[in-house]
C-alpha cells in the first residue's frame, strides 16, 4: 500500500495534472468525499481530509479513468505502474 506521505501524495496529483485533470480542495457536502466535473476534466475533494484519506480517493477515481501509457511520462508512468487498486476502500 502507498505511505500516506505529501510526496506520495503529489505524485498522485502529478498524474492528474498530466492527464489534464485539475484537483481542487473545498468543503463541500458531498457523500464520497470528492466529486468529478467530467465537463471540466476537474476533481474536488474535501479539503478537511488528512493526506491518506486524500491518496485513497484520488486512487479510487484514478481506477476509474482510462489511462494511455503515452499520456504520462515516463517517471509518472513508473510510479503508476507501483500503484495497488486492488486493495482501495471506496
Amino acid at each position: 500500500m502507498l505511505k500516506p506521505t505529501a510526496t506520495n501524495l503529489k505524485k498522485v496529483e502529478n498524474i492528474f495534472k498530466e492527464l489534464g485533470y485539475k484537483i481542487i480542495y473545498e468543503k463541500g457536502h458531498f457523500q464520497s468525499g470528492y466529486c468529478i466535473v467530467n465537463t471540466q476534466n476537474m476533481i474536488v475533494v474535501n479539503k478537511f481530509y488528512k493526506t491518506d484519506a486524500r491518496i485513497n480517493c484520488l486512487l479510487i477515481i484514478l481506477k476509474d479513468i482510462e489511462l494511455i501509457e503515452s499520456d504520462l511520462q515516463e517517471e509518472t508512468f513508473a510510479f503508476y505502474t507501483t500503484l495497488n487498486f486492488d486493495k482501495l476502500e471506496a
